[in-house]
């Protein structure tokens, strides 16, 4: 995972955000939830996008902020269970558990929009899902769990940011494709890329 060694950049404002929602009464599994309900949110948004060229724009400035929310809520709970003594367990299966739907929903409905082909879509998705199975079986054998790789959660939202920005400022192809369909092309390439250097690094690492 490139991106996510930098996040302790963003602690000036993953911290007093934390003090915030843990002031006003929210606790880290309402925070994963509420990162959850962003997802949906934002694949909905995708999803109608692509089906409503009208209002295009308005679905697509809907989704980058909802993506951001939920990128914001994926980061803040962990820090909000640092900061109040709540780490546990059960937190961080929720936690993980609302990542992989959330990353399905968001990518399900850039691809369910018919934004690329669907079978690149299932590629992709499947990358993802294949990759985080990995990441977390490493612990199964007795080992850390495994973030490592060229594309991980926070590569792949950063991606589609990026990509989403694009397409509100050049919503036409490139290449056949918009820069939502590309994103979803490389998250596909990236995801399995990164899903065989997991593989060969938790191989190398665990004992017989």
């Amino acid at each position: 995972m490139t991106l996510n060694k930098y996040r302790s950049y963003m602690d000036f404002i993953l911290n007093p955000s934390a003090a915030f929602l843990i002031r006003i009464g929210l606790t880290p599994n309402i925070v994963s939830v509420l990162s959850m309900a962003f997802a949906i949110i934002a694949g909905i948004c995708y999803y109608f996008s692509y089906l409503c060229p009208i209002n295009k724009l308005i679905y697509l400035m809907l989704a980058l902020v909802f993506v951001i929310l939920n990128s914001f809520s994926d980061a803040v709970d962990g820090v909000m269970a640092r900061q109040n003594g709540m780490q546990s367990n059960k937190g961080d299966f929720l936690d993980h558990v609302i990542d992989r739907y959330a990353d399905t929903i968001i990518i399900c409905g850039i691809f369910f929009a018919a934004y690329v082909h669907w079978m690149i879509g299932v590629v992709a998705i499947t990358g993802v899902l294949i990759t985080s199975y990995i990441g977390t079986q490493a612990q199964a054998v007795g080992i850390q769990r495994d973030y490592g790789g060229i594309m991980g959660r926070a590569d792949r939202l950063f991606f589609i940011f990026i990509a989403n920005i694009v397409n509100i400022i050049y919503p036409h192809e490139i290449y056949g494709l918009e820069a939502l369909g590309w994103v979803i092309v490389i998250i596909a390439i990236t995801s399995h890329i990164t899903a065989i250097q997991r593989f060969f690094h938790i191989w190398g690492t665990v004992e017989k």
